[in-house]
């Protein structure tokens, strides 16, 4: 239940309109609610954290992501699916509301009342078309949490030059995420040249020895370049969730 809802909930309380024992109803299961022993939706994470609980699809059946989805609608605005296989969206996407699915980044997304406008400040790099999903998972998930996202993609080391055609749009940014595999470098050379958070997000894309990630991941942890934090390996959500809320604590864009 987020801040707003409840809100409204004890407006219509004290103006009469629900009843006692509905107004309990709706509040017994406000911090958590039990789901069929496979389940306890955390109904209380927004108004704790300031977004909802998100549902990692991986490992999850068709009815069970239908089932916490329900849940979760009934008392937040929104639902985000992340890992959500395009073959399991297809057993279950008439049972969901009618959401924005994005088959390549494996994110729903559901959001049942326009928020208000969306705050420019994000920018998320790809150092390569391949680690285009896991950058696209954490631009879903920056918008999601009401940010406006400007997306830079293709643009690793192998050819620095076209990163620096988007200079403007660089120290403009609030927070940048950038995504790369292989050797992992590009965080640091972005992170050297621009005075805001760089958010460095390792992806699974590489020839063997970059060790699914592990050689990315490394790299982006000894970066010699300052301001950079780095997140797991093809995590995009918490990237861009990281972004999120980088971005909902700065300033205006310049």
């Amino acid at each position: 239940m987020n801040e707003d809802k409840l809100l409204r909930l004890l407006e219509e309380y004290r103006a009469g309109q629900i009843e006692t024992d509905q107004m309990l109803d709706q509040l017994k299961t406000m911090p958590y609610e039990k789901v069929e022993g496979f389940a306890h939706v955390d109904h209380h994470r927004a108004l704790r954290c300031g977004f909802p609980e998100v549902i990692f699809g991986e490992g999850k059946t068709g009815h069970q992501i239908v089932a916490i989805s329900e849940r979760l609608l009934k008392n937040a605005d929104q639902v985000l699916i992340t890992r959500l296989k395009p073959e399991i969206f297809e057993q279950i996407q008439d049972q969901l509301p009618d959401g924005k699915y994005n088959a390549q980044a494996k994110v729903f997304h559901y959001a049942n009342q326009q928020t208000e406008e969306k705050k420019p400040g994000v920018v998320v790099i790809s150092a390569g078309t391949t680690d285009i999903p896991v950058a696209e998972e954490a631009a879903i998930t920056a918008e999601a949490m009401g940010s406006q996202v400007e997306r830079i993609f293709d643009v690793g080391v192998a050819g620095l030059h076209r990163l620096l055609g988007y200079t403007d749009a660089l120290n403009k940014a609030n927070v940048i995420v950038v995504a790369a595999g292989m050797e992992g470098a590009l965080p640091s050379v972005v992170g050297g040249l621009v005075q805001v958070p760089v958010i460095a997000l390792p992806t699974s894309v590489g020839y063997g020895a970059s060790f699914h990630g592990l050689s990315a991941l490394l790299g982006m942890l000894n970066s010699c370049a300052n301001g950079i934090s780095v997140v797991n390996i093809d995590n995009g959500f918490g990237a861009g969730y990281l972004a999120g809320m980088i971005n909902r604590q700065s300033g205006p864009v310049s």
